[in-house]
């Protein structure tokens, strides 16, 4: 298990936007991470309602640039290139907002794709293994 520290000055995300607490699992292509701060009255996307699912694409998009961030340590890159997310395609919300007190969020991504010029993924946020979202990610580096 890696917790933030050991990621958090690799991705472009700052302060309360690192929505990530934990990384369960990792390996060439696919991560498992956790976010458990999304109760928070204080939590960046949150309204008065609550977390309107739309926002767990960002959870999904941030568990991919862990990856890459990951994947670039792991063959000792000197830095970490940045990237912009591009696009979201065929996102699917299960729900309109996260039940804040069913526990943590498990975000999965895997890379279809990279080739140093970007990435696509495919992400999934589930609660007790309940689908919330789905989609795919596609991110281009910014010095591509």
């Amino acid at each position: 298990m890696l917790t933030q520290p050991v990621w958090a000055e690799w991705i472009p995300h700052a302060g309360a936007m690192r929505l990530l607490d934990t990384v369960l699992d990792w390996n060439a292509t696919t991560i498992h991470a956790t976010g458990e701060r999304y109760t928070s009255p204080q939590h960046p996307l949150r309204n008065d309602a609550g977390l309107h699912a739309v926002h767990l694409a960002e959870y999904g998009a941030q568990a991919a640039a862990v990856h890459g961030a990951l994947l670039a340590a792991s063959r000792g890159e000197a830095r970490v290139r940045p990237g912009r997310l591009v696009s979201l395609r065929d996102v699917q919300l299960m729900i309109e907002y996260v039940d804040l007190s069913d526990g943590r969020l498990d975000v999965h991504a895997e890379c279809l794709f990279d080739d140093g010029r970007g990435a696509q993924y495919t992400f999934k946020v589930e609660q007790r293994g309940r689908l919330l979202i789905s989609g795919r990610a596609a991110v281009m580096h910014a010095d591509a």
